[in-house]
């Protein structure tokens, strides 16, 4: 009965996340009203639009595991990726934009319409 799901999530702005998801992360993404992600992997991912009354998101909402976190931000960086640093906080965040206190490492970085995402590492599972 329950065999598959996907998650979703709002944005303010359809036109700029497909320019954000698709051109600058590279995804394939489809859709006119609401714009399907396709992420590898997963079923997919629903981005719905809520224009003014949107939110952003106050936890990671997609995360991407990488082989190497430092060198993804260097490349998304290269295409205008604004990373976030935490500094003073728990998680705070190297001069890399990289999270090394613990854990696998990480970096944070938002979408046009706030919501955080994050590359991570890898662990091979």
């Amino acid at each position: 009965m329950l065999d598959k799901a996907f998650s979703g999530f709002s944005v303010d702005d359809v036109d700029a996340a497909r320019r954000f998801y698709g051109d600058v992360l590279g995804l394939p993404v489809r859709g006119d009203d609401m714009l399907w992600i396709d992420v590898p992997g997963t079923t997919g991912v629903l981005a719905y639009p809520k224009g003014d009354a949107h939110e952003p998101a106050s936890f990671t909402i997609l995360n991407f595991p990488v082989p190497d976190v430092p060198a993804a931000v260097a490349a998304l960086r290269e295409r205008g990726v604004a990373f976030e640093r935490y500094a003073g906080t728990p998680v705070e965040t190297d001069e890399d934009f990289v999270f090394r206190g613990g854990g696998p490492l990480i970096a944070w970085f938002t979408d046009p319409a706030g919501n955080v995402l994050s590359v991570i590492e890898d662990d091979g599972a």
